[in-house]
C-alpha cells in the first residue's frame, strides 16, 4: 500500500528524458510529435555540451582564429591592415550572448511542442515503477531515456599533485582574458583544437603528449600531418612527456614535466619546468555524466555492449583483408597559399575496397575541409566507387578537384 501511494504521488508522463542536450531534445520532440506526454529534465542549460561548452562556442573561437590567420596573410595579398588589435573580452561577450540566444530557442521549441521542462538533477528511486526524483518531487514514465552525455575527465591531486590548479575544456569557455602562457595536456582532437585556437589568437602555447604524435586513433596520414602542422605554427610540442606536478608561484603556475627518450632502453627521464603559466588545460578524455543518477548496474551493461559492438566492428573491418584495399593519396599547397609567405599543406586520401574499388574512406586535412567533406560523405553513403569519382567533372581551381583526379 505504501509503494502504491508513493507511485500515485509521482507526476506521470508517457516519456521522460534525462538530459536536455542534442540527443535528449531530439528524442523528446519526436516522442511528443507521436502524441506522448513528454518531459525533459536538465540540471544546467538546454542544448547540452554542444551548444554550451562544445561545438557551437568552439566554432566561434575557431572562426576568430581563422580571422587571425588571414590577418597574417593580408600583406601578401597587398592589404595594409595597420595596427590590428584583438579583444578576447569582446569576442567572449558576443559568443556568450549567442549561446544564451540558442538556449532561449530550445526552451521556446519545447514550450511550443508542449514538452514540460524540469530544472534540476535527476536520481532514480527504488520505486517499483521507473521513477526519478528531482528536488524532492517524483516523476514516473514507462519509458525513461538517459541522455546525459559526458563530462571532461579530471585528474585528482592524489594522481598528480596540484592537478586541481588546471581547468578542462568547460573552463576554457569561462576564461575572461586571453592567457599569455598556456599549457595543454592531451593528444586528442579537443587538445589539438584548443592549442590551435589559443596559439593563433596570441597565447604562447605548449602541448604535452605522452607519445610522438597527436590524434593517434585517427588515420595515420592525418595524425602525422597534424603533428607537423602544430609544430610549424609555433606550438611548443612536448613529445613522450607527462606532467609530474603543478604548483603556484607569484608569477603563475609552474608545471613540472617528465620526458622519456624512447630510443633509450633504460628508464632515464629528463625533468623540465614551464614557468609563469596563466592557464593549464587538461584535455585527457571524457567520462559518462552519470554521477548521482543511481544507475550503476545499467552502466555495466552499457559498457559491455559498447565493447562488444566496437570489437565486432573492428574485426569486420580487418576481415576484409589488406589485399582487397587500395589507397590513393596526395598532398599539395592550396591555391590560397600560392602567394603567401605562410604555407600550410593540404593532404587527401581515398580508401577503396574490392575489384570495383568502392570508396569506404575519405580523409582530408587542410583549408576548407570542414565544409567540403560533407558532400563527399553523401556520395560514399550512396556506394560511390573510384570510377564514379573519376567521371565527375571538377570545379577548377579548387582543392576538392583533387578528390576526383587522384591517380
Amino acid at each position: 500500500m505504501a509503494s502504491d501511494r508513493a507511485a500515485s504521488q509521482a507526476t506521470r508522463f508517457d516519456f521522460l528524458v534525462i538530459g536536455g542536450g542534442s540527443g535528449g531534445l531530439a528524442g523528446a520532440r519526436r516522442a511528443s510529435e507521436l502524441g506522448a506526454a513528454t518531459a525533459v529534465i536538465e540540471s544546467h542549460k538546454l542544448g547540452g555540451t554542444c551548444v554550451n561548452v562544445g561545438c557551437v562556442p568552439k566554432k566561434v573561437m575557431w572562426n576568430a582564429a581563422v580571422h587571425a590567420e588571414y590577418l597574417h596573410d593580408h600583406s601578401d595579398y597587398g592589404f595594409d591592415t595597420g595596427n590590428v588589435r584583438f579583444s578576447w573580452e569582446t569576442l567572449k561577450a558576443k559568443r556568450d550572448a549567442y549561446v544564451s540566444h540558442l538556449n532561449r530557442i530550445y526552451r521556446n521549441n519545447l514550450d511550443k511542442a508542449k514538452i514540460q521542462t524540469i530544472q534540476g538533477h535527476a536520481r532514480f528511486t527504488n520505486d517499483p515503477e521507473p521513477t526519478v526524483e528531482v528536488d524532492g518531487r517524483k516523476y514516473t514514465a514507462p519509458h525513461i531515456l538517459i541522455a546525459t552525455g559526458g563530462l571532461p575527465s579530471v585528474l585528482s591531486d592524489a594522481e598528480i599533485p596540484g592537478a586541481n590548479l588546471g581547468i578542462t575544456s568547460d573552463g576554457f569557455f569561462e576564461l575572461e582574458t586571453l592567457p599569455k602562457r598556456t599549457v595543454i595536456v592531451g593528444a586528442g582532437y579537443i587538445a589539438v583544437e584548443m592549442a590551435g585556437i589559443l596559439s593563433t589568437l596570441g597565447s604562447k602555447t605548449s602541448l604535452i603528449i605522452r607519445q610522438t604524435g597527436v590524434l593517434r586513433n585517427f588515420d595515420s596520414l592525418i595524425s602525422a600531418n597534424c603533428t607537423k602542422e602544430l609544430q610549424n605554427t609555433g606550438i611548443d610540442l612536448w613529445k613522450n612527456s607527462q606532467v609530474k606536478s603543478v604548483c603556484k608561484s607569484e608569477k603563475g603556475l609552474e608545471v613540472t614535466i617528465v620526458t622519456k627518450d624512447p630510443e633509450k632502453k633504460n628508464d632515464e627521464e629528463k625533468t623540465s619546468t614551464i614557468q609563469e603559466v596563466d592557464c593549464l588545460l587538461w584535455a585527457i578524455g571524457r567520462q559518462p555524466n552519470i554521477s548521482g543518477l543511481n544507475i550503476v548496474s545499467q552502466l555495466n551493461f552499457l559498457e559491455l555492449w559498447h565493447l562488444v559492438s566496437v570489437n565486432y566492428l573492428m574485426r569486420a573491418i580487418k576481415s576484409r583483408g589488406k589485399e582487397n584495399v587500395k589507397i590513393y593519396k596526395t598532398s599539395f599547397t592550396p591555391m590560397y597559399h600560392a602567394i603567401t609567405s605562410r604555407k600550410s599543406q593540404c593532404i587527401m586520401k581515398l580508401v577503396c575496397v574490392g575489384k570495383e574499388e568502392k570508396v569506404v574512406g575519405l580523409h582530408m586535412q587542410g583549408l576548407g575541409c570542414d565544409e567540403m567533406l560533407q558532400g563527399f560523405s553523401v556520395a560514399i553513403k550512396m556506394g560511390a566507387t573510384k570510377a564514379d569519382f573519376d567521371k565527375t567533372i571538377a570545379i577548377h581551381p579548387t582543392s576538392s578537384e583533387e578528390f576526383v583526379t587522384m591517380r
